[in-house]
């Protein structure tokens, strides 16, 4: 609007001081170098973190760099930089389909053996390594209580079980 009239008259007719004008134009051309530098801090500790810092977490990731800054303007910059913060869905487990009447129960819930090595047991349980689920299997001695043998894999399938006590591949 400045080839309609002089900028004095037309900041006062839109109750606008001139310095407030000149002010706001020297920001739009000079970049915010603090907030560049925070952006890239946020987008850092968002990447480190694998996508699941939230406004919080990344706040405490900077407060520990000693950078103060608020939550709401980390909110601000994960959402100028487009970073929407996801958690890990929960584990799917396999469920048996069929039941298996054909394999007997041997040990008909008599869970305190006489001697050692007579009855073991096992069971697979998965564990997040960092970068994906692992699943562990465990065998233990009823008598001892003890770990008789133990294995990992990505698989929870016959191969882990064979491994786990010994007998495997």
């Amino acid at each position: 609007m400045r080839e309609h009239g002089r900028l004095n008259l037309i900041c006062s007719l839109f109750g606008v001081g001139l310095s407030s004008f000149y002010d706001r134009q020297k920001r739009r051309t000079q970049p915010d170098i603090k907030r560049l530098q925070l952006r890239s801090k946020v987008k850092e500790f968002f990447t480190k973190s694998r996508g699941s810092a939230g406004s919080r977490t990344l706040v405490g990731m900077l407060r520990d760099e000693a950078i103060e800054i608020g939550r709401f303007k980390v909110r601000r910059l994960m959402s100028e930089l487009g970073l929407i913060c996801k958690q890990p869905g929960p584990h799917a487990y396999k469920l048996a389909t069929i039941e298996r009447p054909d394999i007997p129960n041997v040990l008909n819930r008599e869970f305190e053996p006489d001697r050692a090595n007579q009855v073991w047991c096992g069971d697979i349980t998965y564990v997040w390594t960092g970068h994906r689920w692992h699943y562990l299997a465990a065998v233990l001695d009823l008598y001892t209580r003890r770990v008789v043998g133990w294995a990992m894999s990505v698989r929870p399938d016959a191969d882990l079980a064979r491994q786990s006590t010994g007998y495997g591949v």
